[in-house]
């Protein structure tokens, strides 16, 4: 068994399984990366170390330094992600977090030491980043990583990800994954793209207006800034819609199949379903999505168990994990 010097050196390097069971077509596979697996529990551990390390290189941080703080919104799992990589390097984490999120959420930010700044539940993820855009400027002192913009965020998938991707999946055909900072699309996309120009490049969005935990539709106001400076209207071959409604569907059909994910997985395997029933009949393909994490930290929305119209209108109200 293997050995290792430092819970940040699990990060990545994660499992890829089969699910074409859940595929309409029998000459379509999908497989999906198990990101759940890293340490943090999420795809975020990978943006997380990024960040830090890019700020320790340019000298923003100072490991060992004494009394260094950063500050990041967060309603998701970048929080939590962060909160890990602080606390192993020493630094103090203010996470700005809208005062609806589920319990697991503040639950887990405590567990790594990280100081909660609350923003109005109401305004969503999108409040966060404005009230730590405000709090960054009133104090230059603090550190603001600001994952939306940073260019950390899809290096982390560009680096790791996306060969990680090529590697185990060379004959993939389509890459589908969440529209949440775009960091995902934007680095693995540009790998595979340089890898294999023909790689189709699909992005998952909720509807304006409409929630699906760690996505975000850019017809809502805000579109990341890497998203932009990546060229990522020119980057992505399609985007697919998928409702909250269908995204617990999906969440419970890939429970049905041995996988524990949580809800945003469950829009983005939505999405690649419908990936697979555009592939011409005869045809092969080879799609490839993100399981962003596990299902432990959803428990609390009822996903596996409630009754479906009362999990989507409960969520309106909560900011699920």
């Amino acid at each position: 068994m293997s050995r290792y010097a430092s819970v940040l050196d699990l990060i990545g390097n994660t499992p890829v399984v089969d699910v074409s069971a859940l595929s309409p077509s029998p000459n379509v596979k999908i497989l999906t990366k198990l990101e759940g697996r890293n340490p943090a529990g999420s795809v975020k551990d990978r943006v997380a170390l990024s960040l830090v390390e890019a700020a320790e290189r340019d000298g923003i941080l100072k490991p060992g330094l004494p009394g260094q703080i950063l500050i990041e919104p967060s309603s998701g799992n970048t929080g939590i992600a962060l909160a890990m990589v602080c606390q192993l390097r020493g630094y103090h984490l203010k996470v700005v977090l809208p005062t609806n999120v589920s319990p697991e959420r503040r639950q887990l930010l405590h567990v790594w030491g990280a100081e909660i700044i609350d923003s109005p539940g109401s305004e969503g993820s999108n409040g966060a980043v404005r009230l730590a855009q405000k709090l960054s400027k009133e104090n230059p002192e603090w550190v603001f990583l600001y994952q939306y913009a940073n260019p950390a965020n899809p290096l982390a998938h560009y680096t790791t990800t996306g060969p990680e991707i090529y590697r185990d999946v060379p004959e993939i055909t389509h890459f589908v994954a969440g529209l949440g900072t775009s960091g995902t699309l934007m680095g693995v996309g540009r790998y595979l793209k340089e890898q294999n120009s023909d790689v189709q490049i699909w992005a998952v969005e909720p509807p304006s207006g409409e929630m699906v935990d760690g996505l975000r539709s850019l017809e809502d106001g805000y579109i990341p800034p890497i998203f932009t400076e990546n060229h990522g209207e020119q980057l992505l071959d399609r985007k697919v819609v998928v409702r909250p409604k269908e995204s617990i569907e999906w969440t419970r059909r890939l429970a049905e199949v041995g996988l524990f994910v949580g809800i945003s997985t469950g829009a983005i395997m939505c999405g690649a379903v419908r990936c697979a029933a555009t592939i011409p009949e005869g045809q092969e393909a080879t799609i490839v999505t993100i399981a962003c994490d596990d299902g432990w930290k959803y428990l609390s929305t009822g996903a596996w168990s409630d009754d479906i119209d009362d999990v989507v209108e409960r969520a309106k109200r909560i900011i699920y994990f």
